[in-house]
């Protein structure tokens, strides 16, 4: 097992995508979610995976029931007063990246949670951002 990873929007959504075969479109994403000790879902990027599957209902039926079920390696993270506050915060100190809620919450829960590992295509956003009480720590991007 590798370590935990945080799980933003973009890529939550290319490791649950399937082929028409029903094969991983996206491997690299998939091994992640498979070989990470746990995946942390914020609330907030639950939220936003909703959104996008908004006509796909099965598919988010079945990955809210892993994401709850006690058995999988996934952890809902109910993001705290904090840690939208702190989102506030990355946003407005790096605000040409223009990260929006959704994003500082995954950077906040990261920093909160001492998880720096994070399952996203948004290279751009992440790869820029600094976290942590002096704003030093870097974020790795997978895949």
């Amino acid at each position: 097992m590798s370590p935990p990873v945080i799980a933003d929007t973009g890529g939550l959504l290319r490791a649950l995508a399937r082929t028409p075969e029903g094969t991983a479109s996206f491997p690299d994403y998939q091994a992640v979610l498979v070989t990470a000790a746990a995946v942390v879902v914020p609330g907030l990027v639950l939220a936003e995976v909703d959104y996008f599957l908004r006509n796909e209902r099965k598919v988010m039926r079945k990955l809210i029931a892993e994401i709850f079920d006690p058995a999988t390696r996934y952890e809902y993270e109910v993001p705290l007063p904090a840690d939208i506050a702190r989102a506030l915060e990355l946003d407005a100190k790096y605000a040409q990246l223009d990260l929006g809620l959704v994003d500082g919450t995954v950077a906040a829960v990261a920093e909160r949670r001492k998880i720096y590992r994070i399952l996203t295509s948004d290279r751009r956003d992440f790869s820029s951002l600094r976290v942590g009480p002096r704003l030093n720590q870097s974020l790795e991007l997978l895949p």
